[in-house]
């Protein structure tokens, strides 16, 4: 490196400077690669060999994926109380519900069991699902759902403002919680802190009488610390146990509430669904899960231990994934859905960066003739994961993957895949590592031929917008574009 050769560098700190070096190398070479995927490994090698102070601090900072072991031990505790007073069977074809229901495939019954085993939550009956396209229309639905509270209100986002369009919806929570409802809140600290009102939202929150915390604060005041890019990336809302609300969506305006996004014309589309039935008890558990890891509190009159297995309506279960699980739960349900795929698959998300084994099963599925089509945007709102994702169209496209591209200036922002005319699976998770391993996530796997039906006319409304991209065409695009993608690329494993 020249600045070690530097002439105004005294000799002894120049040898100093080369022995940390070297050092810093082969600590890196040694200890990078366990229990690491290769990828990763080494894009954090490839960081620190090019620019070894830098990097290796800031693999210092950002190289553990895992969340501190106190947070990991009391997601721990919370799987193993619910495994123990929920009555399951991981033999669905032998349980005295479930196991009447004629809609219940093998391949059905191997993914539940799989998001059991990880998630710790059942496949339930009887629920009913409703989606909500509209961003302001769905804040507007949970407000209406708040106001009929009469026991708790549970809300839990990665971002939210007090501003436009959320405005009517935290009037509601604000309301509720004076005619006496319990309200408890969780706000993402990273998420949320940059968007206009967040003080004031906090201010308004402390002189209220909600029970409130920030999730994953980074206080190093106050020795809340961990890898500052591990996010709870969760949207979810429970009310009374009764209806619960999850998806894509944040509680903000579509805008964002910032004035670059307004200048530039930038509003998000979302896909949020609203439900009824015992699924909600499993949307309550992820959140109370998360309450007990910020507060150390378990409001356990507000667990309903007895989740019902009902043999009608919508068989769902929920998929909680993150951190806080030793296993990548929604990239390995995800992977078991395409490998298990008949006919066809449809994927819709904003970011859309697959790791090593994602990539394998689409294109095998591809190259097996089923049909594979992905739903991406245009223009992202962020430049990095944006052109890292570009950088893998070629490869999909030669393999028979179509690619749908949802016009700008809208960030399509809604995350669902369809598998045959029998699965779905919708919620937070994006399609890249960051969401399979370092946001907390939360997605619910449905087997429902008329939510198939749903969520095939949300894709005929994205398709009719959209562009199909050619292979020629893409292939055939500026070199300076290609460079630009494919040094994104190199970077993909760490975004």
């Amino acid at each position: 490196m020249n600045f070690l050769n530097a002439a105004h560098l005294p000799n002894w700190l120049q040898l100093t400077l080369f022995i940390v070096d070297i050092i810093i190398r082969i600590i890196a070479i040694c200890w990078l690669p366990y229990n690491r995927k290769p990828v990763v490994a080494l894009g954090w090698l490839m960081a620190i060999f090019l620019v070894p102070y830098v990097g290796f601090i800031a693999f210092l900072f950002f190289g553990s994926s895992h969340l501190p072991k106190h947070r990991r031990a009391r997601q721990r505790a919370m799987n193993e109380m619910i495994r123990n007073t929920i009555d399951y069977s991981d033999d669905l074809k032998a349980h005295p519900v479930l196991g009447q229901h004629i809609k219940l495939t093998e391949p059905a019954r191997v993914a539940a069991n799989l998001n059991y085993r990880l998630g710790a939550l059942p496949l339930v009956g009887g629920n009913q699902f409703t989606l909500h396209k509209d961003n302001h229309q769905a804040m507007l639905e949970m407000a209406r759902e708040i106001d009929k509270a009469e026991s708790y209100v549970h809300f839990e986002f990665y971002i939210t403002a007090y501003n436009g369009a959320s405005e009517p919806l935290w009037d509601s929570i604000f309301a509720a919680a004076e005619r006496g409802v319990e309200v408890r809140v969780l706000l993402d600290h990273i998420g949320s802190r940059k968007y206009p009102t967040f003080k004031q939202l906090c201010k308004r929150l402390n002189e209220s009488s909600i029970k409130w915390y920030l999730m994953l604060p980074l206080k190093f005041w106050r020795g809340q610390w961990q890898r500052p890019d591990l996010r709870n990336h969760r949207k979810i809302l429970v009310v009374d146990g009764r209806v619960a609300f999850s998806g894509s969506q944040n509680a903000i305006d579509a805008s964002y509430d910032l004035k670059s996004n307004i200048k530039k014309g930038l509003l998000w589309k979302d896909l949020t669904f609203s439900v009824t039935g015992p699924v909600v008890d499993e949307l309550n558990a992820v959140f109370i899960s998360d309450w007990y890891s910020e507060s150390k509190e378990l409001p356990l009159s507000e667990i309903n231990t007895s989740i019902p297995a009902v043999n009608d309506g919508q068989l769902a279960q929920i998929i909680p994934s993150g951190p806080g699980f030793e296993t990548e739960n929604n990239l390995r349900l995800i992977n078991y859905l395409i490998y298990n795929a008949e006919h066809r698959i449809v994927i819709c998300s904003p970011y859309f960066i697959p790791e090593e084994t994602l990539l394998q099963a689409l294109t095998t599925a591809a190259l097996s003739n089923i049909d594979v089509t992905l739903i991406v945007c245009e223009k992202g709102d962020q430049f990095l994961p944006n052109m890292a994702q570009r950088s893998y169209y070629e490869q999909l496209m030669a393999a028979g993957v179509k690619i749908k591209q949802y016009p700008g200036p809208t960030v399509l922002h809604s995350k669902y895949m369809i598998v045959d005319d029998r699965y779905t699976f919708i919620g937070s998770s994006n399609m890249d590592p960051r969401s399979f391993a370092l946001n907390l996530e939360v997605s619910t796997f449905i087997f429902d031929d008329g939510m198939v039906k749903e969520l095939d006319a949300v894709s005929e409304e994205y398709y009719a917008e959209s562009k199909n991209l050619s292979y020629d065409e893409w292939i055939n695009r500026p070199n300076r574009v290609k460079i630009v993608e494919n040094l994104c690329r190199l970077w993909s494993s760490l975004l």
